[in-house]
């Protein structure tokens, strides 16, 4: 049998995903290095950073804790806590007080009822339930002699979660934009530091941007391989 009978020339969606999610992440971390070399002239920590911006803000109720891992960085807006990675906690680089006020950008739109970031918590039930359930559903629609119904739910399914990544871009925009004016305009950095901060931030969002084109290609090969298609 032919070698070409198992050759699926939609498989280089899947490659060059990869490829694009990978270069991103090499970008990001590559940055955040050259940048956490920078110690910060008012020798801030990431942490110290976040409760300054949070206290300026008039935020009272939110927790600032260290978790472990290499920038894995983020806000719960259900328990309302800052989790500031090892990298960025105790560091007083340039780098580290960027992630943090961005952060705390997130913080500020939970505060302020940001609206794109109260669809993205409304929709992660649903989205976290697609994203479990579409592949199986299609390969059971496949199995039962093709079941058009099922494929196409299987395949709705997975679309969730290019929405879901959609409406994450403006929520994390927003925050890297809120992080670099509180940044410059409180004087936590000075306007040297600044630029670099807007590097480190600028990378982390293409690293959103490039989940996107990748959850999109996927969802372009689920669609040329088994949308529309009759087994009858």
């Amino acid at each position: 049998m032919s070698v070409m009978f198992f050759f699926d020339p939609t498989y280089i969606f899947v490659i060059v995903g990869l490829i694009i999610t990978g270069i991103a992440s090499a970008r990001v971390n590559s940055t955040f290095r050259k940048f956490d070399q920078v110690h910060s002239q008012n020798n801030l920590t990431g942490a110290e950073a976040a409760a300054q911006i949070l206290a300026a803000s008039g935020i009272t109720d939110v927790t600032i804790q260290e978790v472990q891992g290499h920038l894995t960085d983020n806000y719960n807006s259900g328990n309302r806590t800052l989790s500031l990675s090892q990298a960025t906690y105790n560091s007083t680089s340039v780098a580290a007080i960027g992630v943090a006020a961005h952060e705390v950008g997130h913080a500020l739109q939970h505060h302020q009822n940001y609206v794109p970031l109260r669809i993205r918590t409304g929709i992660f039930p649903l989205v976290n339930l697609g994203s479990t359930i579409s592949l199986p559903l299609i390969i059971i629609g496949v199995l039962f002699s093709w079941n058009q119904t099922l494929i196409n739910i299987g395949i709705w399914a997975f679309a969730l979660v290019l929405i879901f990544q959609l409406v994450t871009l403006p929520v994390e925009f927003n925050a890297s934009a809120r992080a670099l004016k509180i940044l410059s305009s409180d004087g936590l950095l000075t306007s040297d530091e600044v630029p670099m901060v807007r590097q480190v931030l600028t990378a982390a969002a293409m690293t959103y941007v490039a989940a996107v084109l990748s959850s999109l290609l996927q969802l372009l090969r689920l669609v040329l391989l088994f949308g529309g298609r009759d087994r009858d």
